[in-house]
């Protein structure tokens, strides 16, 4: 146990991994359905690992926190803008109500404890998890012309109270964000975050009148002696269900595999592959041909893929003029997205295509290549991440975040947090209407935003381990639990407000709640417990103004108190 200890100090890092390594093993566990999940289990991990003396630097830290906020960004991005134009206003004046909220009990808790003016702000900025106000509250007490020690006095009582109360403060509102407070209210957040999905894609379905353009199968019929498709060329037959954009790919003529050029003549006893619509096939071949199992004939590379409509000559052309050209031989369109939004066109043969729409097609990948070639930019997948896209979008984003703008001698700032959570907004959503680079694929997203997080719960944890014990020892457990009454009181007068004056969905009440409390682990952790980054989307705006007011807070709580 001794050399592991000794270990573990001379090589802070190794710490990092063995909390998280219990955090998730632990946070997978469930007893009666409950489970702490891997962002509170990593955290506790941190606590226990911390109290043998490990500190890591805070720039893995905030690395790897830049980085899960960029992931968040960048998943809901495309929702966001539909979101923004709905509930932005409402949210940041929700916002605002809450950093109120989140002032007041603090204060109310300070004055009825007596703390000093140091203890006071730490117990505002660690149970709102808000280190930055520390700093204006700083400048604040030097500029009251105390006696030096009793400045000094102040200012070391601050961390100490930060540290004691900000355990609470990230754990127990996490908790009671994503676990109880849908509780008391009745909300299942998984459940929420679905039909939250479905209310925004409402009314946005293919129409039925265009569904024989993008249903698509392929299915090996035999032609037997009845059948009146005998004799006929496989160009006439395909001419004859041309409005139902049916294609025979393939034939099987004794033991060999031709491919179905337009001037072959079908013969009885080929079994043909045909690709299209159920009903069309059955329309062309008759009902009694018998569908046979022949999966080398079929057995051809299919692929669905999104094409950028770069092409400007087949701007303002209906789906049915473009049906009509070679290169569409063999292509089922699935859907249209177009504009800003993102929005999904009908698919029917009068519609008019745009530049810059996205195609969803399918088809043999031999067809979607020469549809690709003439028509724009595949935007197939793949497993590997464009890194100088994540790397660029981060950096610009957080230049964009670092900029602080004083006014009155208040500084405003995004924050390179908030910054970050930005450029994944604007990047994700740039990439869902520009889909020609910068792909994340979903395990790297999946790794960008769940290991993100985890590692900085890791290192707050194990930095924060012995201050919070040695905050424990000098200050006493009263200050621990007044730190849990300025935490919880703002989180449920804020839910019940939110629900029944502001009225926003269940899905994103609690982003919205985490986001004006800036705490990204409570996100985290909603997240989890509702299967979605739904949640997210009430983060953002809310986010944007938490961590402006909140920061203030830290100056005009010494204002007050003084």
């Amino acid at each position: 146990m001794e050399w592991l200890i000794n270990t573990l100090r001379a090589y802070p890092e190794i710490a990092i991994f063995l909390s998280i390594g219990i955090g998730y093993w632990l946070g997978g566990k469930s007893f009666h359905g409950f489970s702490l999940g891997a962002v509170t289990s990593t955290l506790i991990a941190a606590l226990i690992i911390g109290l043998v003396g490990v500190h890591i630097s805070g720039t893995v830290k905030s690395t790897f926190f830049l980085m899960f906020l960029f992931a968040v960004g960048y998943g809901v991005g495309p929702q966001f803008v539909h979101g923004i134009s709905k509930d932005g206003i409402p949210q940041a004046i929700f916002a605002v109500v809450v950093c109120i909220l989140c002032l007041i009990f603090p204060v109310i808790g300070a004055k009825v404890a007596g703390y000093d003016l140091g203890s006071s702000t730490g117990l505002f900025a660690g149970s709102q998890t808000i280190s930055a106000a520390m700093g204006l509250a700083t400048d604040a007490i030097g500029r009251l012309h105390l006696a030096p020690d009793k400045t000094k006095a102040m200012e070391d009582a601050m961390p100490v109270a930060y540290a004691v109360t900000y355990i609470f403060g990230t754990v127990g509102s996490a908790i009671f964000l994503a676990i109880i407070g849908p509780r008391m209210l009745g909300i299942n957040l998984e459940k929420s975050c679905k039909e939250y999905e479905a209310t925004m894609s409402e009314g946005q379905e293919t129409q039925e009148k265009g569904t024989a353009w993008h249903r698509y199968s392929i299915r090996a019929y035999q032609v037997d002696e009845t059948s009146e498709i005998i004799g006929r060329s496989v160009a006439t037959l395909e001419l004859a269900q041309r409005e139902n954009r049916l294609f025979i790919s393939r034939i099987r003529r004794g033991k060999r595999i031709i491919d179905a050029t337009p001037d072959e003549v079908i013969a009885c006893g080929d079994i043909i592959a045909i690709e299209g619509s159920r009903a069309a096939i059955l329309a062309l071949i008759g009902q009694s041909q018998q569908e046979v199992e022949d999966p080398e004939l079929i057995a051809v590379p299919v692929e669905g893929v999104d094409i950028f409509l770069t092409n400007k000559k087949w701007a303002n052309v209906t789906l049915e003029q473009l049906a009509a050209e070679p290169f569409t031989h063999g292509v089922f369109l699935r859907g249209i997205k177009r504009g800003p939004l993102g929005v999904s066109i009908p698919v029917l043969p009068g519609t008019k295509l745009c530049r810059n729409d996205i195609l969803t097609i399918t088809g043999m990948t031999r067809d979607t290549k020469r549809f690709a070639g003439e028509v724009g930019k595949a935007d197939r997948p793949g497993n590997a991440a464009d890194v100088s896209f994540i790397g660029l979008a981060i950096f610009i984003g957080t230049m964009v975040g670092a900029v602080v703008i004083n006014v009155a001698g208040i500084p405003l700032t995004l924050s390179t947090a908030g910054g970050s959570l930005i450029a994944g907004l604007v990047f994700g959503w740039w990439r869902s209407v520009r889909p020609t680079g910068g792909r994340i694929p979903e395990p790297t997203l999946w790794f960008m935003n769940s290991v993100g997080l985890n590692v900085f719960i890791a290192v707050v944890g194990l930095n924060a381990a012995h201050g919070f014990i040695e905050g424990l020892r000098t200050l006493g457990a009263s200050l621990f639990l007044w730190g849990i009454f300025a935490t919880l009181l703002p989180l449920v007068v804020s839910m019940y407000i939110g629900r029944y004056i502001f009225r926003f969905h269940p899905a994103l009440l609690f982003g919205c709640i985490a986001g004006s409390r800036t705490t990204t682990a409570a996100l985290g952790m909603i997240c989890e417990s509702a299967k979605s980054n739904v949640p997210a989307l009430g983060y953002t705006v809310t986010y944007a103004v938490g961590n402006t007011l909140l920061t203030i807070w830290g100056m005009v709580i010494i204002m007050l108190l003084s």
